[in-house]
């Protein structure tokens, strides 16, 4: 999670931070704090459910080797579920940061899964990547 907050300040600046400013400094405008809001959730959600789609994988989860995948089918989720994982996960972070989701995800979930993950129907697997193999030598 701190790997991926750390990721999210680039995507917060490009996509919400920079046109807020520019939208001020041209238009003299300042946005009522719930489109703010508003704007953060969906600038978000558009973040994680486009890659979670696409591949299973925000870029942290690249890094670290990890990727989300329907528990049905084993390929990344659908649309549908990866909005209601985003939505879940919300309530899921309070959890995590309570310490209650910690202690639901190490001791009380049988696959280790995080509550969002067991209610979306959908499972975080570690898929390592394939070693390349050496280029042959030229003869």
């Amino acid at each position: 999670m701190l790997y991926e907050s750390l990721l999210l300040i680039g995507v917060l600046f490009a996509g919400f931070l920079l046109p807020w400013t520019l939208i001020g400094m041209v238009f003299h405008y300042a946005a009522p704090g719930w489109l703010e809001w508003l704007h953060v959730a969906l600038l978000l959600g558009a973040y994680f459910v486009v890659l979670w789609r696409r591949t299973g994988q925000t870029l942290a989860m690249q890094t670290w080797q990890l990727q989300l995948v329907d528990v049905q089918t084993g390929k990344p989720p659908g649309l549908a579920r990866c909005i209601w994982r985003y939505v879940l996960a919300w309530p899921g972070i309070l959890l995590t940061l309570s310490g209650v989701g910690l202690l639901w995800s190490a001791f009380l979930d049988r696959d280790r899964q995080f509550v969002h993950d067991r209610l979306a129907g959908t499972y975080v697997v570690f898929n390592p990547r394939r070693p390349q193999e050496p280029p042959l030598p030229k003869r």
